[in-house]
């Protein structure tokens, strides 16, 4: 009998196919579209059998759950993100482009994915603002923020930047990013490009950086 992780279309080994790995990601981008444009409460597993043209038997084979299934598509979106930041940030060349990429990095994967944020705040805010965690304290999803204050301590070790808490800073540097994230889902207006040159300047002024007004 084929072992079942996640679903019961896996080969012996544990491993999907190639078919239930597309079937999968298929899965996973209409429950994207779906929680992108109804919010979670109005997507359910029959809705994302029909955005996919499958039966809901078919979406269960893949995925147990409702549950199961936006956990995996909530990964997913994680995964994503947090690989777009991390490959900008090493091919900085420095401690103090290695903080503007980050910064950078964060403002410009949210501004080409807005359905990837509507899913991230559907799922880990209690409210549509973006403002109130249903977990407090797990406002470091994927260890953004912890990735930032290591960033930070490595500037400060090579003397780059000033003395100062890393964990507080990179709390506050995030802080600051949402917010501005948070303000342009609502308004969409908002000069996305400018406020990323203005998150910028507020960081490296924060951090102490040598050449903070150079931009």
């Amino acid at each position: 009998m084929a072992s079942r992780r996640g679903g019961r279309g896996q080969e012996e080994s544990g491993t999907p196919t190639f078919t239930e790995q597309a079937r999968r990601r298929q899965l996973i981008e209409c429950t994207i579209d779906l929680i992108s444009t109804k919010g979670y409460p109005g997507t359910s597993l029959s809705a994302i059998a029909e955005q996919a043209g499958l039966s809901k038997a078919a979406v269960l084979y893949h995925f147990s759950s409702k549950d199961n299934l936006t956990r995996a598509t909530l990964d997913h979106v994680l995964g994503e993100f947090t690989a777009y930041v991390a490959e900008r940030v090493a091919a900085a060349p420095d401690p103090r482009d290695a903080v503007i990429a980050y910064v950078r990095a964060m403002i410009g994967y949210q501004q080409a994915h807005r359905r990837h944020v509507r899913v991230i705040t559907e799922m880990l805010l209690d409210d549509h603002g973006g403002t109130r965690l249903k977990t407090p304290g797990s406002h470091d999803t994927a260890g953004r923020m912890q990735s930032l204050a290591d960033l930070l301590t490595a500037g400060q070790q090579a003397g780059r930047f000033r003395s100062f808490d890393p964990v507080t800073v990179s709390l506050a540097v995030g802080g600051a990013i949402d917010g501005v994230i948070s303000h342009w889902l609502t308004h969409p207006e908002l000069d996305l490009d400018a406020a990323a040159d203005e998150l910028e300047r507020f960081t490296l002024h924060a951090i102490g950086a040598a050449g903070s007004g150079d931009r």
